[in-house]
């Protein structure tokens, strides 16, 4: 079975200056990857090619059919429209053949119902980045993008997203995400991808990056990476 998403040495540059250089990975359907890496490693720069917001300088990448989801690290919503005003609205711009229809099986399939009619601006941070990834998830994409998901969340808001993102990997979805959370990598991800100035340095399993970090299996994931990388 094809991979959900294939990326080919895809590289950005803006000038002199290289936030991508070679990178290549592939995810596959029901697998959550982890981009993990410093400031300034490329992991924005990577999702922002994936979602189209952003022109690679060279490489690229393909789809098993359908598209990419992007869920910015701010939430692209409209405060002052309800939950279900701003997820009729985006299916609207993805040229959905019924938005109404869109809108009322998305608010069912991400628990927001009771939700429904709420102006945005009101929610709790964690019901607002859930909406945030709603309007990802609305054209029903193959690959779901989240930079930093869980940023600025307290510790009840972050539990009941990655129950829902679990939720949708058990389904089948292939989702990335970018953090600076490496406690979330231990308990979430199945892979990860350290990036470091631009370059993919570890595409492996969180036990292999402790190995690679110097790490016994029962060790410190961040310690791990700290080490590998220096």
């Amino acid at each position: 079975m094809s991979a959900a998403l294939s990326v080919r040495a895809l590289a950005k540059r803006y000038g002199d200056l290289v936030a991508l250089h070679d990178v290549s990975f592939e995810l596959d359907r029901g697998e959550l990857l982890a981009v993990v890496g410093p400031n300034g490693a490329g992991k924005t720069t990577l999702l922002s090619i994936l979602a189209g917001a952003v022109e690679p300088s060279d490489g690229g990448f393909e789809l098993s059919g359908g598209r990419i989801g992007w869920a910015p690290q701010r939430a692209a919503v409209y405060l002052r429209l309800s939950v279900r005003e701003n997820l009729e609205l985006f299916a609207h711009l993805e040229r959905l053949e019924d938005p109404r229809e869109a809108a009322a099986g998305m608010l069912e399939q991400t628990a927001l119902a009771s939700r429904a009619e709420e102006p945005v601006g009101r929610l709790s941070g964690g019901n607002r980045q859930r909406v945030n990834v709603a309007l990802a998830l609305i054209a029903q994409p193959a690959v779901l993008a989240l930079d930093e998901p869980t940023a600025a969340l307290d510790p009840g808001q972050r539990e009941r997203l990655w129950e829902f993102i679990e939720g949708l990997v058990e389904g089948g979805a292939a989702v990335l995400y970018s953090t600076h959370n490496i406690g979330e990598v231990s308990r979430h991800a199945r892979r990860v991808l350290v990036l470091d100035e631009g370059e993919a340095r570890l595409d492996g399993s969180p036990a292999e990056l402790m190995q690679a970090g110097g790490e016994p299996p029962d060790g410190d994931l961040e310690r791990a990476l700290v080490r590998f990388l220096q």
